[in-house]
């Protein structure tokens, strides 16, 4: 399964066809946690998505006939993804979770949301036809391959913005893969840096719309509640916020798409973002750089094009190991921008951690591949003796 996600240029007739929709499902997800609910309450059996579905039906022919003017599937996979959920929330009470994220109803002043379609789905080199919807034009052209056969949609908006990601089912095509082998050292100064060198440079897109942001932001608590200017003002965040997100995103598909085009082996971290986190000095910047994300890009990315990564030990010392002779320092602060080692060795920090990966994705010898011998591989290597077990420092130190 492959999905692609490309923004949508509807006219006023298709949005307020996406916004019925929308509500059509929103509407659906609380009617059926209403009723969850009022069972639980009367010690009866929670109905399920399609007992609730079966009482939809009733109900469009009688007290909610507006109904029938939208797509059945808009409403059917909100009592599904209302059914995940509830299981959900008793599956983290049984496992002793703190919090425990009970269903909350779904409200139109937190966002349009999003709605799911499948049956007869088209596209061509321009458009993209949906039941009940019809024909709309899309911002990308040729982006989604003409010919191929969509499973479902999901059409979501943000911001003012309408997207439609598909979800299709296709064989991989691997490219002719790059001659490098590359290791991938991810920070919060430089997004990544290779160990050839090349630096990939953090926008820091957050960081330089903060000013910009607070200055909305209270535009937005000076006007009343309930208010048109209020609405105009929170819709105006909303696109200052979307735009943060655009720049964010744009530097990490372009990092790891050249990153992906040139190697033939990669070698990674397994960071403990979470751990990293708690570090509140850190934290913010560590959002902004969204290293998981670029990650999570390079292994799928990996993956179709049939390329290998190799995944270091969570608790192997990059940044402290000299890349030159081997020696582990004791420790490394994170003031040390660069990298000098006993025996001679002066190199910059990053690029120093960098090669470390490069090297010990070249002499892993423990790779796991997926079924079949193609897609993504990777190699948990174990730390070498004597380094410093301490995961999370090390994670921020490599920032």
């Amino acid at each position: 399964m492959r999905s692609y996600k490309v923004e949508l240029a509807p006219n006023n007739r298709q949005r307020t066809a996406c916004l019925q929709h929308a509500g059509a499902g929103r509407w659906a997800y609380n009617y059926g946690l209403a009723r969850k609910i009022e069972a639980r309450k009367a010690g009866l059996k929670a109905p399920t998505a399609v007992d609730l579905h079966r009482e939809l039906v009733v109900l469009k022919h009688s007290t909610v006939p507006w109904l029938a003017n939208v797509s059945k599937c808009a409403p059917q996979q909100a009592l599904r993804n209302l059914d995940t959920a509830y299981r959900n929330f008793f599956r983290r009470c049984k496992s002793g979770v703190k919090k425990k994220g009970f269903p909350k109803f779904k409200s139109r002043k937190r966002g349009i949301g999003a709605f799911y379609l499948e049956g007869s789905i088209k596209v061509t080199n321009r458009t993209i036809k949906f039941p009940r919807i019809g024909e709309l034009r899309l911002k990308e052209r040729g982006y989604i391959p003409p010919g191929v056969v969509i499973k479902s949609a999901v059409i979501s908006e943000r911001a003012g913005h309408w997207f439609v990601a598909v979800r299709t089912d296709e064989e991989a095509s691997p490219h002719s893969p790059g001659s490098e082998v590359l290791g991938v050292d991810v920070g919060i100064k430089s997004l990544a840096v290779l160990s050839d060198g090349t630096v990939f440079e953090n926008p820091k897109a957050l960081k330089a719309a903060e000013r910009r942001l607070r200055q909305i932001q209270k535009a937005v608590s000076r006007k009343q509640k309930g208010s048109g200017n209020r609405r105009k003002a929170v819709a105006k965040l909303a696109r200052q916020h979307y735009r943060v997100a655009c720049v964010r995103s744009d530097a990490i598909h372009k990092a790891t798409t050249s990153i992906i085009k040139r190697s033939s082996l990669v070698g990674i971290e397994s960071l403990n973002i979470a751990g990293m986190m708690k570090n509140h000095h850190v934290a913010r910047s560590l959002s902004d750089a969204s290293l998981s994300e670029l990650h999570r890009q390079i292994e799928y990315k990996a993956e179709w094009a049939g390329i290998t990564v190799v995944k270091a030990d969570r608790f192997f010392a990059s940044s402290k190991t000299c890349s030159d002779c081997g020696l582990v320092k004791e420790e490394l602060k994170l003031s040390e921008r660069t990298f000098k080692c006993k025996c001679g060795f002066d190199a910059e920090r990053d690029l120093n951690a960098a090669i470390n990966l490069k090297n010990l994705a070249v002499s892993s010898t423990v790779v796991a591949c997926c079924p079949g011998g193609a897609g993504r591989s990777h190699a948990l290597v174990k730390p070498p003796v004597g380094q410093e077990p301490n995961a999370i420092q090390d994670g921020v130190l490599n920032g």
